[in-house]
């Protein structure tokens, strides 16, 4: 999977949320830019998450690296018209979310590889899966 072209990665929704996941996303994000290739969306699981990483910096840096945050949720697990993340057809997308089927952030023609949110975070950085080991200071 290693070097695998990504277009799109997600950090959120009910496991992928916490504020220890983004925590280790913006230690990975933090001083770097994301791919202008990738979209990286990040979506805390609840209010109190998202207070808490605004208010710690870790939403701050997730942002400055190129990320799009949303308001608390399930974010890119509904593939509904509301979705902050909707694939396309042979898109590529790697998630630090739970559920992984056809369908489930967009078109069933997507793929989705599920991974935690230090790889999720790295390979928005780069635009392919990659190992995280490197990015941490």
């Amino acid at each position: 999977m290693r070097g695998t072209t990504v277009q799109a990665a997600y950090i959120g929704s009910c496991s992928g949320g916490r504020i220890e996941v983004l925590k280790l996303a913006a230690e990975v994000l933090d001083g770097r830019k994301i791919s202008p290739d990738v979209r990286l969306v990040v979506t805390p699981i609840s209010s109190s998450v998202w207070r808490e990483a605004a208010e710690n910096g870790v939403l701050q840096t997730i942002v400055r690296a190129g990320a799009t945050v949303t308001s608390p949720g399930c974010g890119a697990c509904d593939a509904g018209n509301m979705s902050p993340l909707r694939l396309a057809d042979g898109e590529t997308c790697i998630t630090a979310s739970v559920e992984n089927y056809s369908g489930r952030m967009g078109s069933a023609k997507a793929n989705i590889y599920a991974a935690n949110a230090a790889v999720v975070a790295a390979s928005a950085l780069t635009g392919e899966i990659t190992d995280p080991r490197g990015y941490f200071r």
